[in-house]
């Protein structure tokens, strides 16, 4: 399950998993994300948060959310990580190969410092 929001001021999704991800959440965060893309072209950002990868419902679940990032990637200009999970600076420094967004993470309780990150050029 995934929990998210836009900030239209800013033009940064923040995104919580709060449980095993579906591939319905897969489709209803692309409903959300891409008419806000064809809208301004691109995201300034995006904020991954959760204290605890919670990892896929099923295989399909760990595909769509692979096929998310394939077709979003280029498409949102930073990934802010923010997590004290030591997935985090895996995830940064193993994604950062396969995506064109710039990624960093950060720890838990440097939200503010994170969403800095995403709006400075």
């Amino acid at each position: 399950m995934i929990e998210y929001n836009f900030d239209r001021k800013t033009s940064i999704l923040h995104v919580r998993p709060l449980g095993p991800l579906t591939q319905g959440d897969f489709t209803n965060l692309t409903e959300e994300v891409d008419p806000l893309i064809v809208k301004s072209g691109s995201l300034a950002g995006l904020i991954l948060e959760f204290k605890k990868f919670p990892g896929w419902e099923n295989l399909g679940s760990a595909i769509r959310h692979f096929r998310f990032v394939r077709d979003h990637h280029k498409k949102i200009r930073k990934v802010a990580i923010v997590t004290d999970s030591p997935i985090g600076t895996i995830a940064e420094h193993v994604t950062s190969h396969f995506v064109s967004a710039q990624i960093r993470h950060f720890d838990s309780d440097q939200m503010a410092l994170a969403e800095h990150w995403i709006v400075e050029s």
